[in-house]
């Protein structure tokens, strides 16, 4: 077993993320040790399956390896994950520009935005939960892992990845999966293996560039880009406009007499992600719309 160091610039907590990602429906995440953090994942552009055991507290965060992955590989992705390749020594400079960002903020300490493990995974999450309930799209994800995925013992503990590009690429058939979706997810995996989803590509390129371009995925509209950019590749400074509950936590937040969220979100540079990802966790732990299974399906 390897052991990785990371070490966070800013405000960071573990146990924040933990916590988020108990209650972030698409992780099917359940935590069975207390401050330790289980994922497994393909690592990105590869076939190679990575386990990790990540804990620590405040700016030093251990990372134990399990597999056989390049070590630096999974180092980039864990600290992409969990928003640790970001510096956020401004991020509480936001907060004195914003009083009720401020307010999110002591609400929810530390809190970072949690990714999703790779950009791949995150357009095979928006192809799979289309037009369907985010709970019954988290079920088939995870029975796809448990199916089709790799399993990594984590000191004792299995945890299954999400199948790899070369796997989906094969897939003819799967429960809840209509053919449309399985013939999408065929040519997402295509363009994966062929490097059009590597996250560092994305986040080179002007936003709305790489907007353009994950659009050219068939199946992949104007909301799915935007979760594939900001909540795939980790894009710290994007205000996602076609995000359907951003308006309601917005108003929620700042009252519907509030300015338009695109001014507000100027004070939010260079973390408008951060921003409206705040905003979002607020909104379901208000609301808990998705836990109660109340939220609406996206679109394309």
């Amino acid at each position: 077993m390897k052991q990785l160091i990371l070490e966070a610039a800013g405000p960071y907590s573990l146990k924040a993320s933990i916590r988020f990602l108990e209650g972030f429906t698409p992780a099917t995440y359940q935590n069975e040790i207390a401050d330790h953090l289980h994922l497994a994942f393909t690592v990105d552009d590869g076939e190679d399956i990575a386990g990790v055991c990540v804990r620590g507290q405040d700016q030093h965060i251990l990372v134990d390896l399990y597999g056989n992955a390049d070590p630096e590989a999974v180092r980039q992705q864990v600290t992409r994950i969990l928003s640790l390749d970001v510096d956020g020594r401004g991020w509480p400079l936001v907060g004195q520009r914003d009083p009720v960002m401020k307010n999110l903020q002591e609400r929810f300490p530390g809190l970072r935005p949690v990714c999703f493990y790779s950009p791949y995974e995150a357009a095979a999450w928006a192809l799979i939960s289309h037009r369907i309930r985010i709970a019954q799209a988290a079920k088939i994800k995870a029975q796809m892992a448990r199916d089709l995925g790799s399993s990594v013992d984590i000191h004792g503990h299995i945890e299954y990845a999400f199948p790899a590009p070369s796997r989906l690429l094969t897939l003819d058939r799967f429960p809840g999966l209509t053919e449309r979706k399985i013939a999408y997810l065929q040519q997402l995996a295509r363009a994966t293996i062929e490097g059009k989803l590597n996250a560092h590509f994305l986040r080179s390129l002007p936003s709305e560039q790489a907007l353009e371009h994950l659009k050219q995925l068939p199946g992949i509209g104007d909301f799915s880009a935007q979760l594939v950019l900001l909540r795939g590749a980790g894009e710290p400074d994007f205000l996602p406009t076609n995000e359907p509950r951003l308006a309601r936590a917005f108003a929620l937040a700042y009252g519907e007499n509030a300015q338009a969220i695109e001014q507000v979100a100027e004070a939010w540079r260079p973390y408008r992600t951060w921003g409206t990802f705040l905003l979002r966790v607020f909104l379901e732990e208000t609301t808990h719309e998705i836990a109660q299974g109340h939220e609406e399906s996206h679109r394309k």
